[in-house]
């Protein structure tokens, strides 16, 4: 067998490849599936709902698969019948699952810090949503303009910015939009713009 130099390079070509493909681990042998079985007899009773990913403007559809005893989610996936993402996820898509209230590390509690403090502290619910009422009222108060330069009404605040998710629907940012237009918010924008 006569070896010219072209067929030389595609053999050693040939070679290199096979070498670097087997030290990755690739076995071309039958794969084995290893299943978690309580996962799987749990999914099988399942319900089984969709939703939409909260993540960015796109909408991929999701299923969630909820423990028929328990009521918590136990699997969150891609849905294949959804027209936009056809099954397939995003990295921070496949990780939604991690956002549910079943992740131990999810923050359940309200932490505040103080100004020029160094530690967080315990508030409830309802501390939390009046001081946030109380900071909005103060700034709006502070900083609502009536009238411009030239003495036409405005009604305006430029001192607080909205910005939207696109995690909301239509029936979800409506009464939010009209909210915030009372309070006088001109800098109302939304995640899928920016």
């Amino acid at each position: 067998m006569e070896l010219t130099r072209r067929g030389f390079l595609v053999l050693s070509g040939a070679v290199g490849a096979g070498m670097a493909l087997s030290a990755l681990g690739i076995d071309l042998g039958p794969a084995k599936a290893y299943a978690d079985d309580v996962k799987v007899n749990k999914m099988k009773s399942a319900k089984l709902s969709t939703s939409i990913c909260p993540y960015c403007a796109v909408g991929c559809g999701l299923i969630c698969a909820t423990d028929a005893n328990e009521g918590r989610i136990i699997n969150i996936e891609g849905d294949p019948d959804h027209p936009i993402n056809e099954g397939a996820l995003c990295a921070k898509g496949a990780s939604v699952f991690l956002t549910t209230a079943n992740n131990p590390n999810r923050l359940k509690k309200v932490l505040y810090r103080a100004p020029g403090s160094d530690k967080w502290e315990e508030k409830s619910w309802d501390w939390a949503l009046g001081e946030i009422a109380k900071r909005v009222k103060t700034t709006r108060d502070a900083n609502f303009i009536e009238k411009n330069a030239k003495g036409e009404v405005v009604n305006r605040l430029e001192a607080i910015a909205h910005v939207g998710s696109a995690a909301l629907d239509n029936e979800e940012c409506w009464p939010l939009q009209a909210m915030m237009r009372a309070l006088g918010l001109v800098y109302i924008e939304h995640q899928a713009r920016i």
